[in-house]
């Protein structure tokens, strides 16, 4: 396996076609938990919740399938491998770092993408592996209780608060990237059919901005929490949906919000298919 200098991204950094693929099922993985989140969301609108409509809630829901264990051990091999990928794609960044001007924030803001991708990657495929042998459990319960251990650090409050505001900052990109269509740079659409760039294009159009919103309500929840220094408040995804869902005319917003990241999760489905580019 080498890592190639020029070309490709995510699912194209390395020669690896047995990583490439893990990494395409990774990808239908994530997708797919998308998908059970934005089913469970809607189940809280109409009002007949079950599991926690977070990525927990998710993975109970597979966990609960008659060949529920084996699929998310397929779900946590597919997320390393998406976590592996995105370390690649750090080293192929490296060199950049050492570069002036724009190609050096180009390669430090690539990296640093992919390093957050890798965590997020990394940290879902210990949950499927929590729940695939039977440890899982709510994650918003565990937030609140990482919240609380945070707050007992120097400056813990302002970490909490810091978070917060990455999270509605990254939520704001989501949503400008689905508005300005900017997520089509991404994806190497050239050799693609006319209806499938259109279906990804009405897929990130309303899937960006879907899941956008959805984290930036998990990012205000974390401010108002540093805010009032209460941990309780930092309640995660499934907290954020709550919040949603109590807003005015917020069954509607909560459908909207579950219809985003359900086209979010097909969007997935339909980026396995085609390489990312950069």
């Amino acid at each position: 396996m080498s890592v190639r200098r020029s070309g490709g991204g995510a699912l194209a950094a390395t020669d690896g076609d047995g990583l490439e693929n893990l990494a395409r099922i990774g990808l239908l993985a994530y997708g797919l938990v998308h998908l059970l989140v934005a089913w469970l969301a809607l189940q809280l609108a109409w009002g007949r919740a079950g599991e926690s409509a977070d990525q927990s809630g998710a993975l109970a829901t597979l966990a609960e399938g008659p060949v529920g264990k084996p699929l998310l051990w397929v779900v946590a091999v597919g997320l390393i491998a998406l976590a592996v990928w995105q370390a690649l794609e750090v080293l192929r960044w490296r060199a950049g770092w050492s570069a002036s001007g724009s190609a050096r924030t180009k390669a430090v803001k690539k990296s640093a993408k992919a390093i957050a991708k890798a965590a997020v990657y990394a940290a879902l495929a210990v949950l499927a592996i929590r729940f695939a042998t039977g440890g899982g459990s709510s994650s918003s319960q565990q937030q609140q209780n990482t919240t609380a251990g945070v707050f007992g650090w120097p400056a813990g409050r302002w970490l909490v608060g810091a978070a917060g505001l990455v999270l509605i900052g990254v939520g704001a990109y989501h949503v400008y990237k689905g508005v300005t269509k900017r997520f089509l740079k991404e994806v190497d659409l050239a050799g693609a059919p006319p209806t499938a760039t259109r279906l990804v294009t009405r897929l990130g159009q309303v899937g960006f901005p879907g899941k956008g919103i959805a984290l930036g309500v998990v990012g205000g929840l974390f401010v108002w929490a540093a805010a009032t220094f209460d941990a309780a408040k930092a309640t995660g995804l499934d907290g954020a949906m709550h919040t949603v869902l109590g807003a005015p005319y917020g069954q509607f917003l909560l459908t909207l919000v579950a219809v985003g990241i359900a086209a979010f999760g097909a969007y997935l489905f339909v980026r396995a298919r085609y390489p990312e580019r950069t």
